[in-house]
């Protein structure tokens, strides 16, 4: 191990607790508040076009989005860990080999979603929860988006294997490149050369293929683990480990985009008014879970190393100080999202049914928004120490287990409400089961650390 591999590894298991684990998140923070970005800015800009059924359509898509991301997760994730663990035992040649193996997979698995997605264009984006009139706007902004879905899985991959070394930084400079690029090219595309909702696509694409190629020259720097075809081996143990490794993410971000669509569904009967309020308010509270899930991202390279090393007391104060620090965000975050709705939802479109229930659906989640930092702190911890089986129910329980059932079941008695409900209740039910699944995995940690 070189020098400065081994002054990583000194600062990953000595630097106290609260210096560290902020240092790794603020990096971590930004690229995820960045990546955002992306359908915000697709969101805002779109929703100047006047028309309801274009704003429909970016929540539409936003699911194939979720897709895309969840692959690149899932083989980010499931490399990641495995890279942070090998690391923490000082093993960097075996965590070379199985970064070169992530970076792959995801690059196959997006032109899997590329070919499948334009074979199967217009049903699949009236299976998304296209109506009539969204449908023509749905899928010129698939159609171009599909196409970007190689490099923006690789990009998440990149992202997360810089993140899980302990170089955060170097992945926050290319994701925040393509998001700059992408907020100047949105009204160049839509407006300028009056390419509509296309643009917005296309203007998504190309920025993250900027962000893309700056992420692949930043693994090439001093001290970073460098990407190599050479030690491609996609052998059984390899794929079996990101599969454990990253199907908790698959499974959270999967069903995150699968959510998309239940919700559009259930409200979809309200009209396209309620289709575009809810994606606006999915939007916006993708924004501020981003920043809590960019902190729980730089808790997880932290765990990661100190568990490889068996510093099992560094892993538990890590995550006591990610919960108890993300709880004062989230309530200070859900108090502005009380009082300012109407303005918030009125800054993507200015439509008063919009604007009506796209403000009871914000103030109903901010309500139950601290709550999540026990499930997604708690998620981070399980993932990173291959606990796959709790981690992976967890990640399922918030977007999946209890939200689809409530969305889809909920508007029978409740009508829109009941659609606007779904998700604070889902909130509430997967922060006891956090709760249950971590006191008992910090009762292990403590028996491991009392048998050294």
């Amino acid at each position: 191990m070189d020098e400065k591999q081994e002054a990583k590894f000194i600062r990953m298991t000595q630097t106290p607790i609260p210096t560290l684990v902020c240092s790794m998140a603020a990096p971590c923070i930004i690229s995820m508040l960045v990546t955002s970005f992306y359908n915000m800015a697709d969101t805002f800009f779109v929703g100047m076009l006047n028309s309801n059924s274009a704003t429909g359509a970016v929540g539409v898509v936003f699911s194939i989005m979720s897709i895309i991301q969840a692959v690149g997760f899932f083989c980010g994730h499931g490399s990641g860990n495995y890279v942070s663990r090998e690391m923490g035992k000082q093993n960097i040649e075996e965590a070379s080999r199985m970064a070169a193996n992530g970076f792959v997979c995801a690059l196959a698995l997006g032109a899997v979603i590329l070919t499948a997605g334009l074979l199967f264009l217009r049903p699949l984006a009236v299976l998304l929860g296209s109506t009539d009139t969204i449908l023509p706007y749905a899928m010129s902004y698939m159609r171009i988006i599909l196409i970007g879905a190689p490099h923006m899985c690789a990009s998440l991959v990149l992202n997360n294997l810089l993140r899980f070394q302990g170089s955060a930084i170097y992945g926050m400079v290319g994701i925040t490149a393509g998001a700059v690029l992408n907020i100047l090219l949105d009204p160049l595309l839509i407006f300028t050369l009056d390419m509509g909702v296309s643009g917005a696509a296309l203007a998504t694409i190309i920025s993250q293929l900027v962000s893309f190629l700056v992420l692949l020259f930043q693994c090439s720097r001093g001290g970073n683990l460098r990407i190599s075809l050479r030690n491609v081996k996609l052998t059984p143990f390899y794929l079996k480990e990101i599969i454990r490794g990253g199907l908790p993410s698959l499974a959270r971000q999967g069903l995150g985009g699968l959510s998309t669509v239940c919700l559009n569904w259930g409200a979809g009967p309200y009209g396209d008014a309620a289709i575009a309020a809810m994606g606006v308010v999915a939007r916006v509270m993708q924004f501020a879970n981003s920043a809590l899930i960019g902190f729980g991202q730089g808790l997880q390279p932290v765990c990661g190393f100190n568990f490889g090393a068996r510093l099992y007391r560094r892993v538990k104060e890590s995550y006591w100080f990610c919960v108890k620090t993300s709880l004062g965000f989230l309530l200070a975050i859900a108090a502005v999202g009380l009082f300012f709705a109407p303005t918030v939802i009125g800054v993507f479109r200015d439509d008063p049914t919009v604007v009506a229930y796209g403000t009871t659906a914000l103030r109903l989640q901010c309500l139950t928004l601290c709550v999540n930092s026990w499930v997604v702190m708690g998620n981070m911890v399980l993932q990173v120490v291959n606990r796959t089986v709790p981690a992976t129910f967890l990640a399922m329980s918030r977007q999946g287990i209890f939200f689809i059932p409530a969305v889809l079941i909920f508007p029978a008695f409740w009508g829109m409400l009941g659609v606007q409900l779904a998700q604070p209740v889902s909130d509430v039910l997967s922060a006891v089961i956090a709760a249950v699944m971590m006191r008992g995995f910090l009762r292990e940690l403590d028996g491991m650390d009392a048998a050294q």
